[in-house]
């Protein structure tokens, strides 16, 4: 059951990235904001397997993201 966790996780991921390179109008601040929240929600499904796990991790890749461009 883990392995399927694994590929959703990672199948969430490419699809994020993917839908991402289409926002040409995004400034790099809120790109990085919006693929950290990606990248930190794959995580948390990948690590947690629960909702609140997968938000959690969105929500602190949110937060990373934001702060990195500063």
């Amino acid at each position: 059951m883990k392995a399927v966790k694994r590929i959703s996780a990672i199948a969430a991921l490419v699809t994020v990235v993917a839908s991402l390179s289409a926002c040409d109008g995004m400034s790099p601040r809120t790109r990085d904001t919006a693929i950290g929240a990606g990248v930190g929600g794959a995580a948390g499904a990948a690590i947690g397997g629960s909702t609140l796990s997968t938000l959690g991790g969105a929500a602190v890749g949110g937060v990373i993201g934001n702060q990195v461009g500063k």
